[in-house]
């Protein structure tokens, strides 16, 4: 299976000389391809200089994670796989074998993943992925070995393979033809949530999302946004929002109108009362946006869920903000 591993990087020439031998080193049976997201520093002159085995695809313009990512891939041409590979992510010894192997023995999968440790802990999943991930009915995302911000320790607890509803995109394998097929991931997202779109859209396809332990890659996290950043909550707000408006059941869409306004008020009411004036602007912004999106994401809807030949069978049916608060703070507790 003809894999291409795609790092897209924007001003991050500090994080290609820390990660990419990694990469470089554990990854003997794929093309390592650098795709530039229109960088003013000098990440393009060390991965020429530093990395001579590295393809350097440039772009012009900062697009976002989604758009780079989109256009970065339209670009390469004859490969069975793609591996969405975040800059400051370093891969274990072996990684990227168990992934293709399901690709290349299992049809009905698309999308795989692996185990995500946490870089500076590594002993401790990483926030975004960890061990496979699910959302709940009101579209609050979560995982094996992750609830809200709480990590767990990773035990061997998780070990299995398993078909999940989403898996972290900052090391995401998927089918080359799946991806393009279904339109990439969301552009008008820029960053946050466009995977776990695009592995919703996966389902609704018909094919499975799969997270597979053997693999393994350990993961820095926040280089881009911080966390709690305004920018970043107006993402999460914003992207989740339009991720469920384009993508849910009419049941679960339903449920989601009434009852997430609520829920956001009252979060953005938390960051004012945490002095984060910011975040709580964040907040409004985002559903500023999410409304002036509704006519595009109508017609989005009406062709995703048009073409949809079942629904996702991981997504949970109660809350787990509500779970979190009276103490089910590990994933086992929950399912």
């Amino acid at each position: 299976m003809k894999t291409a591993v795609v790092i897209l990087n924007w001003n991050g020439a500090e994080h290609l000389r820390r990660f990419l031998p990694a990469v470089v080193s554990t990854t003997p049976d794929a093309d390592i391809v650098v795709a530039d997201n229109g960088s003013t520093d000098e990440s393009r002159d060390v991965v020429r200089t530093d990395f001579p085995t590295v393809r350097l695809v440039e772009l012009p313009d900062n697009y976002g994670f989604a758009e780079g990512y989109n256009r970065a891939l339209a670009r390469l041409e004859g490969y069975d796989a793609f591996v969405l590979l975040n800059s400051d992510v370093e891969p274990a010894e072996g990684w990227l074998a168990p992934l293709t192997e399901v690709l290349a023995t299992q049809s009905d999968v698309a999308v795989v993943a692996p185990k995500i440790l946490s870089y500076l802990n590594r002993d401790c999943f990483e926030y975004a992925g960890a061990a496979g991930g699910y959302i709940d009915f009101l579209g609050y995302p979560f995982c094996r070995g992750r609830i809200l911000n709480r990590m767990e320790r990773d035990n061997g607890q998780y070990d299995d393979r398993r078909s999940v509803f989403w898996v972290g995109g900052a090391a995401m394998c998927c089918r080359a033809d799946v991806f393009f097929a279904l339109g990439g991931l969301c552009g008008a997202f820029f960053a946050h949530m466009e995977e776990i779109d695009f592995c919703w859209r996966v389902q609704l396809a018909g094919y499975k999302v799969v997270v597979e332990p053997a693999s393994r890659v350990f993961h820095l996290g926040g280089g881009t946004i911080a966390t709690g950043s305004p920018r970043k909550i107006f993402f999460n707000h914003r992207n989740n929002l339009a991720m469920l408006y384009r993508c849910a059941s009419p049941l679960q869409r339903a449920v989601v109108a009434v009852v997430r306004p609520l829920l956001d008020a009252m979060a953005a009411v938390s960051y004012l009362l945490e002095g984060n004036t910011g975040g709580f602007k964040a907040v409004w912004q985002a559903y500023r946006d999410f409304i002036a999106w509704h006519p595009r994401l109508s017609r989005e809807r009406k062709a995703i869920r048009g073409a949809a030949k079942g629904e996702s069978h991981h997504i949970y049916k109660g809350s787990v903000l509500l779970r979190y608060a009276f103490g089910r703070r590990r994933f086992d507790k929950l399912m």
